[in-house]
């Protein structure tokens, strides 16, 4: 099983705005009850050794994202909606490489238009209510400081991203939710949501699934926001899930609990954000049942530095580490192929970010892969990726 393109929703770390649009008739000059803003971004990423073979892909992501004031808009008070569409084309660089993690977090599966979110959320103080399609990914599971980073692992933890009969509600497909948040204190949170197990939006084959057959995926984090994060969270299916290697009598899959649990760090490491140099870290842990996924857990970690250099305000340099468990129902299937299963693989990324102009950022990027395919006696694999990003 082979998991590409998770945890794409942070690609733009470096900002990515447009100047709002006047709604109200009464003033133009009132303040906008609309926000817009749209990003481009192309990569040429392959492996160049190691790997199932060598080449290099094209590949790229248009998001466009509207937000609105429905309290300036139309006086609700506490309301606002969102919208985001998405856009993506060219090839797939891991049918090359042939990495269980991926490489790329804009890789799709099949290139497309589509409605990526469509929410309402309504604010009763500290607490929030959010409903429509939604990136579990986007408020779940999710560290800053690990934005930069392009390997997919980074987004999202690959023993959760690889769970569900059509992955769960992330990058590049997300599913009818419903949200609720609740800020305990001023550093405090907790938050929960249920979402279709079937992820699916206007664009996909058969679009939007309202039936919710496959039941759902429910989620909780609570969490501290002081001087950076800590966040515990846990995820569960509530029907079954088919396992990857049992089968019953009749020669169907077994079915079997899917859940898991995750543990995020995030913290600053010197100076205040914004200083020359300043330095953030990220550590996350995240395990599986192991019987419904190729991942029985893992793990990433690295730093982010950003203001690298005194004369560059833009620059950003990220370091990270990725290590995927594989659960030994998948080594057992990897060997049943002839593979020499290895326990996991694991990816180490280098990567640079900064803006060639006002609107125009270059991010060259190296990724080490140790055990590609979860095959310990293969290779290791170098992937070398150039974004470019473009803020329309």
């Amino acid at each position: 099983m082979t998991v590409t393109a998770i945890g794409a929703r942070r690609l733009a770390i470096l900002g990515m705005s447009l100047a709002a649009l006047a709604v109200s008739r009464p003033a133009l000059a009132q303040e906008s009850a609309w926000t817009l803003a749209a990003t481009y971004t192309a990569d040429v990423a392959g492996p160049v050794s190691g790997g199932a073979s060598q080449a290099g892909k094209f590949l790229d992501n248009l998001m466009i994202e509207a937000d609105l004031d429905l309290d300036k808009a139309a006086g609700w008070t506490g309301a606002s909606a969102h919208v985001s569409l998405l856009n993506n084309a060219g090839g797939a660089p891991n049918d090359i490489a042939g990495i269980l993690q991926g490489i790329n977090n804009i890789e799709v599966s099949r290139p497309r238009g589509k409605v990526y979110e469509a929410w309402l959320q309504q604010d009763f103080g500290r607490a929030s209510v959010r409903a429509g399609l939604y990136d579990l990914n986007s408020e779940f599971y999710a560290t800053d400081a690990a934005g930069l980073l392009i390997a997919p692992p980074f987004g999202i933890g690959s023993e959760l991203a690889a769970t569900g009969p059509n992955g769960p509600s992330i990058f590049p497909s997300t599913a009818l939710a419903l949200r609720l948040r609740l800020a305990t204190s001023d550093t405090t949170y907790v938050q929960a949501v249920a979402l279709n197990a079937l992820a699916g939006d206007i664009g996909d084959p058969g679009g939007v699934d309202t039936e919710f057959d496959h039941g759902a995926l429910l989620a909780a984090e609570a969490g501290w926001t002081g001087r950076g994060k800590v966040a515990l969270g846990a995820w569960r299916y509530t029907k079954d899930q088919d396992d990857i290697l049992d089968i019953d009598a009749a020669g169907d899959p077994v079915r079997r609990v899917a859940a898991g649990a995750y543990l995020l760090v995030e913290q600053p490491l010197n100076g205040a954000q914004g200083d020359l140099r300043a330095v953030a870290g990220f550590l996350r842990l995240g395990v599986s049942d192991g019987d419904t996924t190729s991942f029985k857990g893992g793990g990433q970690a690295g730093l982010l530095v950003t203001q690298v250099f005194a004369g560059r305000p833009d620059s950003a340099l990220s370091l990270g580490v990725a290590y995927g468990g594989l659960s030994d129902k998948f080594q057992q299937t990897l060997a049943a192929s002839g593979v020499a299963a290895a326990g996991s693989e694991s990816t180490l990324e280098l990567t640079y970010a900064d803006k060639a102009a006002p609107r125009l950022t270059l991010q060259p990027s190296v990724q080490y892969v140790v055990h590609p395919g979860g095959d310990r006696d293969a290779d290791p694999a170098v992937v070398l990726t150039l974004r470019v990003s473009i803020d329309l």
